[in-house]
């Protein structure tokens, strides 16, 4: 495996190369995307449990969603089925991604409660009050939660990094999990710029979708998961991906 390091511009292209993936099939992608969502409250309402489930296997819907995007890439006809592909190849390592991503988010989590959650908790004091310009305690609780907050934010960075490409590297390549996030980050680093660029064109895109009633987002949202594969293919040189297996043959 080798990593390449992609132009700037590519940031944006991978974008534009998802949308065109987009375009083959909008409304299949929308179905999809559309049921996933279901799925996505149904599993979350759940007391408790719930949310932890859903991370945990989120990583293993991503991957369908990639070999959704390959086969649409090579010509094959968008299908429900693709949404649970994922399930269907390296699942244990797949729902090890979503475990591990998981852990870091609570311990990242831990972090910023530990570091300022006395200043959130003023701040939420704070926002229960009324009349009269706050006090200076109260400016600084809500300042300690603007610094909270972006910890979590800094902190969150290199995890999502490190998420990334990880279901595509283990539904792909047979990576086991913790070394398709290490590679993820990696790749992450080596290209930093072209991530800039693309992180800006999606803030960007987002708004802009927004716009509409939101409505722009029933495409924004397939075409960003899209980019993912589009990324991995820029990213990443392989001989041959490991999981040249067909929908059919998963099955």
């Amino acid at each position: 495996m080798e990593i390449r390091q992609v132009k700037a511009a590519q940031g944006w292209q991978c974008i534009v190369d998802a949308f065109a993936l987009f375009r083959k099939n909008p409304l299949i992608w929308i179905v999809l995307f559309v049921v996933y969502f279901i799925i996505l409250m149904a599993v979350s309402i759940v007391p408790l449990i719930g949310p932890p489930v859903m991370s945990l296997l989120a990583p293993a819907f991503t991957a369908g969603f990639m070999l959704a995007c390959r086969d649409v890439e090579k010509g094959e006809e968008l299908e429900l089925r693709y949404l649970f592909a994922g399930f269907m190849h390296n699942t244990g390592q797949l729902v090890t991604v979503g475990g591990l991503y998981l852990v870091g988010s609570i311990a990242i989590m831990g972090i910023v409660m530990f570091a300022g959650g006395g200043a959130i908790l003023g701040a939420a004091a704070v926002n229960g009050m009324q009349g009269g310009e706050p006090p200076d305690v109260a400016i600084g609780a809500i300042g300690g939660m603007l610094v909270a907050l972006l910890s979590a934010m800094i902190l969150l960075v290199p995890l999502l990094m490190a998420y990334w490409f990880a279901p595509a590297l283990v539904f792909f390549n047979d990576m086991p999990a913790a070394q398709a996030m290490k590679a993820s980050f990696s790749a992450c680093m080596k290209n930093w710029l072209p991530f800039t660029v693309y992180g800006l064109a999606g803030f960007g895109l987002t708004v802009l979708a927004m716009i509409p009633f939101g409505l722009g987002v029933v495409v924004l949202i397939p075409v960003i998961t899209a980019s993912i594969y589009t990324s991995y293919k820029d990213v990443f040189i392989f001989a041959e991906p490991v999981a040249g297996h067909t929908l059919d043959e998963l099955a």
